[in-house]
Formats: structure tokens, sequence, C-alpha cells
């Protein structure tokens, strides 16, 4: 069985969190985010590994495969991100890794892992990340029909590592995502004042509220924002003024949550087989080590 190393600075961090979790005073913790063992990913997969990363924000998660992997080999990391911060945010937060190469790409998802699948040399491995849980932001069939495209770049065993959210009791999916200190309701009223501040628009945010409503048909999360009273919005940008009722809502977002089977299923559907799951209890969400076939 191969043997990886894991990197001193990432032995040292996962130390730090250990003592630090273990040391509290009453409930002891220990961080979900090393619930799973990225040299267990590592190890699954054969190399020489290219990865690339849809939607990378600050990498901060990616570091820890990105280790393990540099404990085989170098490797060559491509972040792909239609925001050029995110972009610039993530190299900050990697570039300390010496042994790997970071060229990142300001692309659609897809667009961009094709550059990727392009550059790689022959008998290089792709491992795709797609973690955090945007997959469940797609509506209905739409993530099924993202995945087989995505697929469709890939070759006969090259790899993606998928975050998804579990299915959890209705209530607690709708406390957080109505939280008591309001965070999702300021995050879900910032899409109001980003249009405001970048497409002129004259949007009052006290007009609005927050609202999460859980759909049981397609077991999704949908945000709201609801109109507290009779209103105009005019949008410069886009040449718009639009009528809101009393009560009337603008969908902005909806969150499905998957069970175990469902991911099966949607891997033997994309063209993929499902290698290995990575599941947190406490908020359940799973990582599932998908190989193309």
């Amino acid at each position: 069985m191969l043997t990886t190393l894991i990197p001193a600075n990432a032995a040292h961090e996962f130390a730090l969190d250990v003592r630090h979790g273990l040391l509290k005073a009453g409930q002891k913790e220990l961080p979900s985010k090393y619930f799973y063992d990225a040299k267990e990913i590592v190890e699954i997969l054969p190399g020489p590994i290219v990865v690339a990363e849809l939607g990378s924000g600050t990498g901060r998660k990616t570091r820890y495969v990105l280790e393990a992997i540099c404990g085989r080999q170098p490797t060559s990391y491509h972040p792909i991100e239609i925001s050029p911060s995110a972009l610039a945010a993530c190299e900050r937060e990697l570039r300390d890794i010496d042994c790997i190469s970071i060229v990142g790409f300001e692309s659609e998802y897809l667009n961009g892992l094709l550059e990727v699948a392009a550059r790689r040399e022959d008998g290089e491995h792709l491992l795709v990340l797609f973690l955090g849980s945007t997959i469940g932001n797609f509506d209905g069939e739409a993530s099924i029909d993202f995945l087989k495209r995505l697929r469709r770049i890939l070759r006969e065993g090259d790899a993606l590592l998928l975050g998804a959210d579990l299915l959890k009791p209705v209530e607690t999916l709708l406390g957080a995502y109505d939280d008591a200190l309001g965070v999702t309701a300021a995050f879900n009223r910032n899409l109001l004042l980003r249009i405001n501040r970048e497409l002129g628009a004259d949007f009052d945010l006290e007009a609005f509220e927050h609202l999460a409503v859980y759909n049981q048909e397609t077991h999704s999360i949908e945000m709201h924002l609801r109109s507290l009273r009779e209103q105009e919005v005019t949008i410069g940008a886009a040449g718009l003024t639009v009528s809101l009722g009393f009560g009337e809502t603008i969908w902005t977002e909806t969150s499905h949550k998957y069970s175990h089977a469902e991911l099966l299923r949607m891997a033997e559907e994309a063209g993929f087989r499902s290698e290995a799951q990575w599941a947190d209890r406490e908020w359940p969400f799973v990582d599932n080590l998908w190989i193309a076939e």
C-alpha cells in the first residue's frame, strides 16, 4: 500500500485544531473539516494527477487535498472562477505550497475545464473538485445535464470529488436558512444591494424580508425576498421598472438536499462509478469520489 507523508505545515495545523477542540471547556469537539482523509482520496487515484476546481473560492478546503497529493508528487492546480478577485484570493491562500503550480482560469465552469483538459499531458489523470454544495443549486434535471457535460470532457479513469448536502429534518433546514442572527437574511438582501450599486437600481432593502421555505416535492430549500408593500423599482442599467405587490416574492436561490441513493443514481446516470463517500454527521454533508467510466 502506498504510504503518503503529511506535509509538515498541514500536520502542524491539524495538531493545533485538534488541541484547541479537545481543550474546550464543557463540550469537547473535533473539527469536521478533517472528517474525510485527503490522503485516502489520493491513494485511490492513479498518478500523475492534475487538479481542476470548479468555483474554488478562497481555496481553504482545497489545501488538504493538494498537500496530500504533494506527499506523492508535484502537481498543477487550476482554479476556475468567474470572479477575478476570488482567483486572486485562492492564489494567495495556496501559493505557500511549494510543490504545486497554480494556473487559474477566469471562466465559466465547463469552459475552464475544457481548457485544463486540453493542456494536460498524456498519462496524466484529471481530478475535478466541486466542493461545497453548489450542485444543489441546479434546478431539477439541470444537475444531471451539467454532470453529463462534465463527464464528456473527462477521460476514463479521471475523477470528480463532489460535495453535496444530505437530507435532514425540515425544522433543521429552516433553522439554518432563517437563523436567529439574521446572517442568511443579510446575505439574501445583499443581492439587492449589489443590484443597486452595480446596475443603478433603487431597491429599498427595508421594504423586503427574507423568506425560507421547504419544497417537499423537490426536497429543496427555497430562498425568497418578500415585498412588504406595494412598490415600484427602477433598474437603470437594465432599462426596467418593475411593480411588486404586497407579499409578492422574488425567488433568489434553491438548495437541493440529497439522499445517498439519489447520489448513487446520479453518478451512474452521468457516466461515473461511485468509488467512496465521506459523510459529516454533525451537519449531514457528503463528499463523493466518482470515477469516470
